[in-house]
């Protein structure tokens, strides 16, 4: 473990991971606006977001090897100017073809940044503490995913394209706050060392099929099923309860904006006891069978305030998954610690990438089938968790 101090340095990572996710979510109230503006169709808000999860998929493997080979520092500035450059593009965008081009750079920031940002949680951090520093890193990960649309539609109040000035500013900020006060966690012999075993090659499925060799194979596919799992609910659940319930978009808001604040507020201050009480493994088969249990019993409810408890039980859950998991790669990954948070991070965009699609097809078929489906392959997964070590 590195000689650098968490308490230090731990609160600089969250400060870049919240204003990078800040500015993602900055977009989200004036994305509409925007493509209508340019006549296109609702095809096109599909490909835009779609556009940005294939290029962190793709890379992700990637410049997780890099972090290891070069160090986490500079991949993680070089992250944070890319997204700045996205949003500066986004911003003046007056072609269709510069907006496709700003969200494949932004999957690109997301690919230099979460690898190495998780990485280097496990760098400072003893095995004791990493599920602790695991849990903040993603708490400012899910306020900045938070506050950003409330904010972004208050700033377009001044302008339409002012939320996306205000993310390249900010992520301007956060390039001067890593340059001037990150140090560099990995040794010269480190990274040394890890150029030894050879340059990471381009290829999309390659590292997949190797990682499915590898002894963290089933918790990758646990995290793909978790992000492919909530990835689905949340992309469906308006449509759900508008067509049978006739939620209005203000109670929608209301039930998922609540349930990510509980989600965030248990990142912070119940993650890290949970883990250390009860270990990763049974948090994992915990979060797991709840999750399921919790998707089936919100086909049987009507009532707002129960859809309401029942959705924050789904991101209660997802809040203490999501950490177990991250902790329990970087307790295994032992000096590939960027290589194994890159392909942690490239399952999480496969899950981003599939559950939304499989979930719109299945929901065209009957509007409880995301639900049914995404119960049984999150049941199938706790029992396939009930075999690990």
């Amino acid at each position: 473990m590195s000689q650098i101090q968490p308490k230090k340095i731990l609160p600089l990572l969250m400060i870049n991971m919240f204003i990078v996710m800040l500015g993602v979510g900055l977009v989200t109230p004036i994305l509409s606006a925007l493509i209508t503006d340019f006549g296109a169709s609702g095809q096109t808000i599909g490909f835009l977001v779609a556009a940005y999860g294939i290029t962190q998929f793709v890379l992700s493997p990637i410049t997780g090897k890099l972090s290891d080979q070069y160090g986490r520092k500079s991949l993680i500035v070089a992250g944070v100017a890319v997204f700045a450059l996205a949003k500066i593009i986004f911003a003046i965008g007056s072609e269709l073809w510069m907006l496709y081009c700003s969200r494949l750079l932004e999957g690109v920031a997301a690919a230099l940044l979460v690898p190495p940002m998780m990485a280097y949680v496990a760098d400072m951090t003893t095995t004791e503490e990493r599920a602790k520093g695991n849990g903040l890193l993603g708490t400012a990960m899910s306020l900045g995913f938070v506050i950003g649309p409330g904010l972004g539609g208050l700033l377009a109040g001044y302008g339409l394209r002012v939320p996306l000035y205000a993310a390249a500013g900010a992520a301007v900020l956060a390039v001067i706050i890593s340059i001037i006060g990150l140090p560099e966690p990995l040794s010269k012999d480190d990274m040394i060392a890890a150029r030894a075993k050879g340059a990471p090659k381009l290829s999309i499925l390659r590292p997949y099929a190797d990682s499915l060799k590898s002894n963290y194979a089933a918790l990758y596919m646990i995290v793909f099923v978790m992000t492919f799992g909530l990835a689905n609910f949340e992309s469906v659940f308006g449509l759900y309860v508008t067509n049978r319930f006739q939620f209005t978009p203000q109670a929608i808001s209301v039930i998922l904006t609540a349930g990510a604040v509980i989600g965030v507020g248990m990142q912070a201050l119940l993650v890290a006891r949970v883990i250390k009480a009860f270990g990763e493994q049974r948090v994992i088969q915990a979060s797991l069978l709840f999750t399921s249990f919790a998707f089936a019993v919100l086909l049987l409810v009507r009532d707002f305030w129960t859809i309401f408890l029942v959705t924050s039980c789904i991101f209660f859950a997802m809040s203490l998954l999501r950490p177990a998991l991250n902790t329990r790669i970087s307790k295994m990954a032992g000096n590939e610690q960027g290589a194994a948070a890159g392909m942690n991070n490239a399952y999480i965009s496969l899950g981003n990438i599939l559950g939304p699609s499989l979930a719109g097809l299945l929901f065209d078929v009957n509007v409880v089938w995301p639900f049914l489906v995404g119960c049984f392959i999150l049941l199938v997964t706790f029992l396939m968790t009930l075999r690990l070590k």
